[in-house]
C-alpha cells in the first residue's frame, strides 16, 4: 500500500532528508517550502498524512494547521519545530496537530512517530463500531463518526478536531478508566511527561460544552488519583 505524504519544510535539506527515508516506507512524497504553497496543496490533495514545519515564510505551521482542521480535515498532522518552548509545542498540539518533534530529532524517531500515526489510523479504520455503526447514542449525546459531529440535547456542538477525538476514545470505551499519560498516548499519539495539563485543558473545555452542568459532570467522569472514565450508564 503506497501512501502519500505532504512535507511542508523550509530548509532543502531536511526536506529532502525526509522524502528519503520516507519513500522507504513506500509512501509518495510531495515537498513545498513556502506555507502559502504548502496549504494549497494541502486543501487540494488528499494526503495520508502531513509534516508540517511551524516556522514557514508567508503563512506559518500553526495557521496553516487551523485552516486544515477548519475545513474539516482531520488528516494527521506531524509538525516539526525549531522551538523549544513548552508553549510552541502544546500550541500545535491545541490547534489540531495529531504529533509533534523538536528540532533537531533523529530520523528513527521521525519514523516511529509516522508509522505510530499510520497506525492509529488504520486501527480506527477497522474498529468493529466504526464498522458497524456511524452514531452513537446516549442519554442526550449524539456522536456520528463519519461527519465527525456532535449534538448534546438536540443541539449541534463546535468542538475541535482533538475535542472530537478524545470524546469519541472515551465514548467507544465506555467505563473504563484511563489516566492522563494513558490519553496521551492513545489520542495524541506521543507519550511524554509533563504534558497531563494538556489532557486536563481539553477534558475542561469538552465539559463545558457536552455537560449540562460542568462543576458536575455526568457524562466524563474523574476518577480520583486515578484519570477520567466515560459514565457505562448512559
Amino acid at each position: 500500500m503506497t501512501r502519500k505524504i505532504l512535507v511542508v519544510e523550509d530548509n532543502p535539506e531536511i526536506a529532502d532528508l525526509l522524502s528519503m527515508h520516507l519513500k522507504d516506507l513506500n509512501c509518495d512524497i510531495e515537498i513545498k517550502h513556502d506555507g502559502m504553497e504548502g496549504l494549497v496543496m494541502a486543501q487540494t490533495n488528499r494526503y495520508d498524512l502531513i509534516i508540517l514545519d511551524l516556522m514557514l515564510p508567508n503563512v506559518d505551521g500553526i495557521e496553516i494547521c487551523q485552516k486544515i482542521r477548519g475545513k474539516e480535515d482531520y488528516t494527521p498532522i506531524l509538525m516539526l519545530t525549531a522551538k523549544s518552548s513548552e508553549l510552541d509545542r502544546v500550541l500545535g498540539l491545541e490547534v489540531g496537530a495529531d504529533d509533534y518533534l523538536t528540532k533537531p530529532f533523529s530520523i528513527r524517531e521521525l519514523i516511529a512517530r509516522v508509522k505510530a500515526l499510520f497506525r492509529r489510523v488504520e486501527a480506527f479504520g477497522n474498529s468493529p463500531l466504526q464498522s458497524n455503526d456511524t452514531t452513537l447514542h446516549f442519554e442526550n449525546l449524539e456522536i456520528n463518526r463519519e461527519k465527525r459531529s456532535v449534538t448534546a440535547s438536540g443541539k449541534q456542538l463546535d468542538l475541535t478536531a482533538k475535542e472530537f477525538d478524545l470524546l469519541l476514545h472515551f465514548a467507544e470505551n465506555p467505563g473504563r478508566v484511563y489516566s492522563r499519560s494513558q490519553l496521551l498516548d492513545q489520542v495524541w499519539g506521543y507519550g511524554h511527561e509533563g504534558y497531563e495539563h494538556t489532557v486536563n485543558s481539553h477534558i475542561n473545555r469538552l465539559r463545558n460544552k457536552i455537560e449540562e452542568n460542568p462543576a458536575e459532570p455526568n457524562t466524563i467522569l474523574t476518577v480520583w488519583g486515578v484519570g477520567y472514565k466515560f459514565n457505562p450508564e448512559l
